[in-house]
């Protein structure tokens, strides 16, 4: 035990490396975290027509593009969500952002989403965002593979 207490910098200057090399060594099309989609030859334009016609057919609106980057969509949350993040009378609204990350060298494009809770949407001074992470944006999975079938094949630009 003292000679692990001694050594722990040593040690850790020599693992932190190796565990840093996967992060840097992993390719676009297989990164992005949960819930991220590859669309297979496609271009931007495409993706976004079909994040736009999928989307509002599980109750998003959209909330923002910033084209070609991404597009981030809006909904009201149920009851539930309300007690675990808002208070009373504060209802939170669940925001997606669906970064469109090209992959070099090919047609390619990662779809990566990102989801967050905000509260008291639209009031200066008192909006609050909070990002929901793992889990969270897994949910998102089978939208964007919807998204990806419908984008898919449409060709680069």
């Amino acid at each position: 035990m003292q000679f692990l207490k001694k050594h722990l910098s040593l040690i850790a200057l020599f693992c932190l490396p190796l565990l840093l090399s996967g992060c840097l060594v992993s390719p676009v099309s297989e990164s992005g975290g949960m819930g991220s989609v590859t669309v297979i030859n496609s271009n931007p334009d495409a993706i976004i027509a079909a994040l736009q016609n999928i989307f509002p057919q599980y109750g998003y609106t959209v909330s923002r593009s910033n084209y070609p980057d991404s597009v981030s969509f809006n909904k009201d949350c149920n009851k539930i969500t309300n007690v675990l993040w808002g208070s009373y009378g504060q209802p939170q609204t669940l925001h997606v952002k669906v970064s469109i990350i090209p992959v070099p060298g090919t047609k390619n494009y990662r779809l990566s989403p990102k989801a967050s809770t905000i509260t008291s949407q639209g009031e200066a001074g008192f909006e609050s965002k909070r990002p929901l992470v793992g889990l969270w944006n897994g949910q998102f999975q089978p939208v964007l593979d919807k998204v990806s079938d419908q984008a898919s094949g449409a060709g680069g630009l």
